[in-house]
């Protein structure tokens, strides 16, 4: 049992959990192992690709992959695998890929802090139109030379992905 399997999506103050897998900054992906507690290396991200804000998890939920929903806040420092970020909602990107199922749904949660001092970018309150098509185009070149053919279907409000990670509490 690892130190986030008991943690609730939510905080107290309705804030969404986000736990950081990997930092803003590294061309390494890590991922969290539920059974030995641990972080480890998933593998190296392509040529010239690195996280641009930090990637994790909401503790406590599960998506249709069968992980734990999968979560980007954007702020302007990089903090460290195990990190919980307090969070709020901005936006839910649909995304499916390839699996051995067939293809299946593994949406991202785009979030904001929402810690005391935390940082604000303008980037955070307004998710233009050139913002999410970055945002796209690394989820995309995040998956290049693996086997899960990652496809962008659309982009919901802040509403529908607190709806999302309510729906998936495990």
């Amino acid at each position: 049992m690892s130190a986030f399997s008991g943690l609730e999506p939510f905080d107290a103050k309705g804030r969404v959990r986000m736990v950081v897998e990997t930092p803003r900054g590294s061309a390494i992906k890590f991922k969290f192992e539920e059974e030995t507690g641990i972080f480890t290396v998933s593998r190296s991200l392509a040529a010239g690709i690195a996280y641009p804000f930090d990637w994790g998890f909401v503790p406590g939920t599960q998506s249709e992959d069968g992980d734990p929903v999968d979560a980007l806040c954007l702020h302007s420092n990089p903090s460290f695998p195990g990190a919980v970020l307090p969070c709020r909602c901005l936006a839910l990107v649909s995304v499916n890929q390839a699996s051995s199922k067939g293809r299946v749904g593994n949406p991202r949660l785009i979030l904001a802090p929402a810690w005391d001092g935390g940082d604000v970018l303008e980037i955070a309150t307004a998710l233009t139109d050139r913002v999410r098509a970055e945002l796209e185009k690394f989820f995309l070149n995040a998956t290049l030379f693996t086997d899960k053919d990652a496809r962008i279907v659309g982009w919901e409000d802040a509403a529908a992905a607190e709806r999302y990670v309510e729906t998936s509490r495990v």
